[in-house]
Formats: C-alpha cells, sequence, structure tokens
C-alpha cells in the first residue's frame, strides 16, 4: 500500500497534508501524534470511506476511493451490533461478502477460538466484557482474511489492565496470521510494542514528521517491555512528540 501527497481539507480546515509512506507485506506501522492530528481521518481514507481532498493512496497499484476487498478495519468503540451474537458478529463480512452458510459454519468458530471467545459464540455484545467485545471485533476483521488490516485507538475503550492484555493477545494473533497493519495509537508504548515502524505526525495541518524503525526482534511478549531498547525506542518517540509540542507552541 502507497500513500502519496495524501492532504484532507475540509473547507477552510486543513486536517493533513502531504503525507507520504509505504506499507508492505506483513509489515505494522503505528501512527502517533497529537490529539486532533487526523490520524483517525487518515485511516478512514485508507479504507476508502472517506475522499481525499488531494494526492492518492494505492493498493497493488489500483486507487482506493471507495471500500474495498482486502482491506478491514477494527474501531475504537467495538463496533458491534448489539442484536447480534458473538458468532452472528463474527460472520457478518462474511455474509456481505456472500460466503455460504457451510462457509461461515466452518470458518467462524476457528477465528472466535484464534481471539479466545470459544464457548461466548451465543451470548450478545451485553453480556460480555468490553475486552471481550473488542475480541470480537477483530475476529470479525480477520474473519473475511483481509491483506490489510486498519486499527483505529482499538484499545482506547478499556481499561489499563485489559488493554496491556489486548495488546499482547494482538501480538499472538499477528504471529499465528501475519498480516499487513496500520495500527492508530495515542500510546507510546503500545506504538513501539506493536510496530515495525513508528510514523510521528505533526499537528495539525498534520504532516509526517518522523517515521522510526523499530528493531526490536519478535515475537515479542512481556519481555519486551523490559528490552534495554525499547526503553530506548520509546524516548526517541516521545522526545520527538515534545518537540513537535514545543514546535506547535512556539508558533502560537
Amino acid at each position: 500500500m502507497v500513500v502519496s501527497g495524501a492532504g484532507k481539507r475540509y473547507g477552510a480546515l486543513q486536517v493533513f497534508q502531504g503525507v507520504d509512506f509505504e506499507v508492505g507485506e506483513r509489515d505494522v506501522l503505528t501512527i502517533i501524534g497529537p490529539s486532533g492530528c487526523g490520524k483517525t481521518t487518515l485511516l478512514r481514507c485508507i479504507d476508502g470511506l472517506i475522499p481525499l481532498t488531494e494526492g492518492g493512496i494505492t493498493m497493488d497499484g489500483e486507487p482506493i476511493t471507495a471500500p474495498r476487498e482486502g482491506v478491514a478495519m477494527v474501531f475504537q468503540h467495538f463496533g458491534l451490533f448489539p442484536w447480534k451474537t458473538v458468532f452472528q458478529n463474527v460472520a457478518y463480512g462474511l455474509k456481505l461478502a456472500g460466503a455460504s452458510r457451510a462457509e461461515i459454519d466452518e470458518k467462524v468458530p476457528g477465528f472466535i477460538n484464534l481471539v479466545g471467545l470459544s464457548g461466548f459464540e451465543d451470548y450478545y455484545p451485553y453480556q460480555i466484557s468490553g475486552g471481550m467485545q473488542q475480541r470480537c471485533g477483530v475476529a470479525r476483521a480477520l474473519a473475511v482474511e483481509p491483506r490489510v488490516l486498519l486499527m483505529d485507538e482499538p484499545f482506547g475503550a478499556v481499561d489499563a489492565q485489559t488493554r496491556e492484555i489486548l495488546q499482547f493477545e494482538m501480538l499472538r494473533i499477528w504471529e499465528a496470521r501475519p498480516t499487513t497493519m496500520v495500527f492508530v495509537t495515542h500510546a507510546i508504548d503500545e506504538a513501539v510494542l506493536m510496530g515495525d515502524r513508528v510514523m510521528v505526525l505533526k499537528g495539525r495541518p498534520s504532516s509526517v514528521h518522523e517515521v522510526i524503525e523499530v528493531d526490536l526482534p519478535r515475537p515479542r511478549d512481556r519481555s519486551t517491555l523490559l528490552h534495554p531498547r525499547f526503553a530506548e525506542l520509546r524516548e526517541h518517540v516521545w522526545s520527538t512528540l515534545m518537540k513537535e509540542a514545543k514546535e506547535a507552541e512556539f508558533k502560537v
């Protein structure tokens, strides 16, 4: 996937401009930046939900101008249908894609098991915890076997303990089914832990401040947080964000 010269404007408000980056096969790019800098808007443009004002986004050389097969998104606030069970929510994307009942019955249990929800197939969202709801959202996205998985602050709506559990669950899932991923977050530790690269955005109008290579070995687990290089990378991302914040304050 290639994003080149991407810009988005709403009337007089320039949200982001001149955004350039590439995401390779099975590459994980995390995106972090100041609140309100357009991270979610950029992700929705990548998904084809919102049109760019300038520049372009391509996948396999084909422009993305509308939602397309092979790209799936996990939202911050779960996005589950409250009237559907866990099984039905996970099956939703497959059903939209025209999968047969037999295919759905064959595939869905495997993805439910992958995210640790076996035994909860017939539960409704209100009957399970927030962390379990987000696992269901991840399973729904993975069930369509996307080539690119977009994650919009997927663990931002859960408590700190659940967030950490979900981070390591997502790392485990990625190791089992490596997928190209663009992961938006506001948490520095999460950006470093999850990514192969961390893209730091400037404030509005947003653009790319720096792309930081994360040279931590995979697979990653809790011991990664104690790695000296993790601390160095975390400090690098933090100082880059603080430098941008000070520059923005000086401009004001």
